[in-house]
């Protein structure tokens, strides 16, 4: 089985670097071992029969919080949305398989070396480029190439859907005319604090609300943890480093800074020998020596000039910017320190640092002391992980090993699939306190490794399965559920009342708000909600007006739409609605076939 592997994994090595480097053969055959000798993880869905693991959804989430486009605090969400993703996906590249979409191996191999990510500067296939670039986005080869075969297809069908949709020229001009128009209308919020209504939920309306909405009190399996953390850094608060290494590591983590230089430069050559140069410079030394300042001994003995009137400043300067003499003896000063004379392009420097730029000692005490004392415990720290490792593999409990190592146990509230607080939302720490041996059978977990300071080690103290939290318990989240929903109806049946009487020219005592001549797209303190309902209400005829009502975020809106204007024609934003209206019915095309999708499958998830 292992030479097929093996084999099979040079044959496509071979298709996608063409020849360009052997060595790429080996990712696939790794590839290849991992899947034989791998533990599969625990499902968490199945959709038509495929599974889609936990391990899929955490790589996703994984590569999602590298690429830093989602807040750690918004992990959770994260992970229910990529789960729901792959769901889509997975249905998706099924219906294209079963409509005959192929993407074959050449088709496939072609695309990845011309693919821009995986171009040397000479715009060839690099084999080095595609194993760290797909090792650095948390890919296989394997997993690549799989990957992206079903996404091809993917697009190939969207793609199909989008192009088959098209738009009249009727639509296009009835489209504009709706969207250059403005509307004037008022409108006046009712809410429970300015209208009295009822809102006292019985226990029949509380038992019906919870009856018919049960997925949202439904508790998931859950688990209480012990669980142990050690901490390179807590290692490191408590180490003392003395203030002598503090500024021997400040003065280390700047020799490289930017510094400004003053110099004198002594010429020799046709005119004036080496040794006459030689005696120059140390005539310049000695009246340096004497307490002459620089700046005067630059004006009599430099014959660079320019910057001998300038005191013989050069500016500040970097490493390289003059060559690798000057630099070794410009970057070997401390400040206002004169080098010897350094022989450089036929002429003596005399140097001298005015300022290093480099930040005061105290402004970076704090990291400089972070950084040593982590040095300082990193022999500590990897024997104590050893003992971690070694001692919670053999235990029968974990306050023993804590006890020895000296650490402190923790302990987690109910916690589920999806993650805690702090260490407990990680990823991968859940996965090992819902894997067979932790939760089963007892054990303490493998050795976590949270990121290059920290190790965790964690044991389930209880279990319970996920279920339907009864309503005794859930019944102050029901009442208030209910209650703000018949206070949300009361309102719109008081809206239908008023309306009633303005319709037939009654007097209201409605606290108007006037908005007048508003479009569509523009920027006003008018809610949405509000400008939404108004350019959905028919025109009214002329004196008169057209009412309506609207739920907001702080109760219901009565609207009363007096005039529509035509507006003026702009034939930029209308053709740029244009495209976006061609956009959205593309997309509804695609949305519409991923819900006929969803509900014709066969989906069951473990959330």
């Amino acid at each position: 089985m292992l030479q097929n592997i093996r084999d099979g994994a040079k044959s496509w090595a071979a298709k996608i670097i063409i020849g360009v480097m052997v060595a790429a053969m080996a990712l696939f055959g790794v590839e290849s071992l991992f899947s034989v000798f791998g533990k599969d993880p625990e499902q968490i869905a199945k959709v038509n029969g495929d599974t889609i693991t936990r391990q899929q959804v955490e790589l996703e989430v994984q590569r999602t919080m590298r690429s830093g486009q989602v807040p750690p605090e918004q992990e959770k969400a994260l992970r229910r949305d990529m789960l729901d993703q792959l769901i889509t996906q997975k249905l998706l590249t099924q219906y294209a398989e079963d409509g005959g979409f192929r993407v074959s191996d050449d088709q496939l191999d072609q695309l990845i070396v011309n693919l821009d990510e995986f171009q040397d500067q000479e715009g060839s296939f690099s084999a080095e480029l595609f194993r760290n670039r797909l090792s650095s986005a948390g890919y296989t080869p394997l997993a690549f190439r799989n990957e992206l075969r079903a996404d091809i297809m993917r697009r190939q069908l969207q793609q199909g859907l989008a192009l088959s949709d098209f738009t009249l020229d009727a639509e296009r001009e009835r489209l504009a005319k709706l969207q250059r128009q403005s509307r004037s209308f008022r409108y006046a919020q009712l809410t429970p604090a300015n209208v009295d209504v009822e809102a006292t939920p019985d226990g029949e309306a509380v038992q019906a609300y919870y009856d018919s909405h049960t997925e949202l009190f439904r508790r998931p399996e859950q688990v209480k943890l012990n669980y142990v953390v050690l901490d390179r850094q807590d290692m490191a608060d408590t180490a003392e480093v003395s203030e002598e290494k503090l500024r021997e590591a400040w003065r280390e983590q700047n020799d490289e800074a930017d510094r400004r230089i003053s110099h004198i430069m002594i010429g020799f050559g046709d005119e004036r020998s080496r040794e006459d140069a030689e005696a120059m410079a140390d005539e310049a030394l000695d009246d340096l020596e004497a307490g002459e300042s620089f700046a005067d001994t630059a004006a009599r003995y430099s014959e660079d000039t320019a910057s001998a009137e300038n005191g013989g400043d050069l500016g500040e300067i970097s490493r390289g910017f003059f060559g690798e003499a000057f630099d070794e003896a410009a970057f070997s000063l401390g400040e206002n320190e004169v080098s010897e004379p350094v022989v450089m392009d036929g002429a003596l420097h005399i140097i001298k640092v005015t300022h290093i730029d480099r930040p005061p000692f105290d402004e970076q005490r704090d990291k400089l002391r972070q950084m040593l004392a982590a040095r300082q415990v990193e022999g500590e720290f990897n024997d104590r992980a050893q003992q971690l490792i070694d001692e919670s593999f053999a235990a029968d409990d974990l306050q023993s090993v804590a006890d020895d190592i000296g650490l402190t146990v923790k302990h987690s509230g109910w916690v589920s699939r999806e993650g805690g607080d702090g260490v407990l939302s990680e990823p991968g720490v859940m996965d090992k306190a819902f894997a067979e041996d932790v939760l089963e059978d007892g054990y303490n977990s493998d050795v976590i490794e949270l990121d290059e300071d920290r190790r965790l080690v964690l044991r389930v103290t209880d279990h319970r399965d996920a279920t339907t939290l009864p309503l005794a318990e859930v019944r102050d989240d029901v009442e208030q559920r209910v209650t703000a929903k018949q206070r949300e109806e009361a309102l719109a049946q008081r809206a239908e009342t008023l309306i009633e009487r303005l319709e037939t020219g009654k007097d209201t005592d409605l606290r108007w708000q006037q908005a007048d001549d508003i479009s569509r797209q523009e920027e006003t303190a008018v809610p949405d909600a509000v400008v939404g309902a108004a350019f959905r209400l028919p025109r009214p005829d002329e004196g008169q007006a057209t009412y309506g009502h609207v739920t907001t975020s702080d109760g219901v809106a009565i609207i009363a739409l007096e005039r529509v204007a035509a507006g003026e024609p702009n034939e930029e934003v209308e053709a740029f609605v244009a495209r976006m209206a061609e956009q959205m019915r593309s997309r509804a095309a695609v949305q519409g076939l991923i819900d006929y999708l969803h509900q014709q499958g066969s989906i069951e998830t473990d959330r």
